[in-house]
């Protein structure tokens, strides 16, 4: 339990810098950013997958990039399900997902599976 109200946070702090960096997208509140990170982990883990499965056969045809416009329509639809979170326009929902996407990763980097911080050891290899 301890580990999902980790990754939710992330979420949330991903979406924040999302919000703050790509101009169509609008966060009201830490509430709403809040419920959106809570409301797109349960679409992408219940509707993007459905969606993916269908529309499989385009997404082979375009070489995986229509991965990208689901991913947006995944945060336009959660945008639609929560009060006081915006995305406006398609370019916005695409360029929001995709740095949501490299953000969230960057995050998760520092977190493990059980949801504990974990360090990255850097080791020094000396040149003889």
């Amino acid at each position: 339990m301890n580990g999902l109200v980790i990754r939710w946070v992330l979420t949330s702090v991903a979406l924040w810098l999302t919000s703050r960096l790509v101009s169509g997208i609008v966060v009201d509140g830490v509430l709403p950013l809040v419920l959106a990170a809570i409301v797109l982990g349960f679409v992408n883990a219940i509707v993007r997958p459905l969606v993916l499965v269908l529309t499989l056969p385009f997404n082979i045809l375009t070489l995986g990039l229509l991965t990208f416009v689901i991913n947006g329509a995944m945060l336009k639809l959660t945008a639609g399900m929560v009060p006081g979170f915006r995305v406006e326009g398609f370019w916005s929902a695409v360029g929001g997902a995709i740095l949501l996407s490299v953000i969230s990763f960057l995050l998760s980097l520092f977190i493990s599976d059980a949801g504990r911080v974990q360090y990255i050891y850097v080791e020094r290899v000396s040149r003889q």
